[in-house]
């Protein structure tokens, strides 16, 4: 005598219940605000970010020193005159202009 018996309804709804909220869980692990894919973007963004703040902060540097170099204590005539020339149009009078 062989017993053909077919999984209950209870027992059938428990698993679709239970593959219906893992592959829930799973998406949200993946796709969800907090996810892997949102976590790569993070990271992406952060390099990108890191990068522009490591430029600015080199800008910061360049002005420093360029501001150091046109104060009253230190006076760079090299930099005093290539911004007269730039600025202002100035040139010596020994100098002879090109357009």
């Amino acid at each position: 005598m062989t017993r053909n018996s077919t999984p209950s309804l209870g027992s059938l709804l428990f698993f679709a219940a239970a593959f219906l909220l893992s592959a829930y869980f799973t998406f949200a692990a993946v796709q969800g605000d907090f996810g892997l894919f949102r976590r790569v973007e993070i990271q992406a963004e952060a390099e990108t970010l890191s990068a522009d703040l490591d430029r600015l902060e080199q800008d910061i540097v360049r002005m420093e020193n360029l501001t150091q170099r046109l104060s009253d204590d230190y006076l760079d005539l090299d930099l005093l005159d290539e911004q007269a020339r730039s600025v202002l149009g100035l040139a010596r009078p020994d100098e002879i202009i090109v357009d």
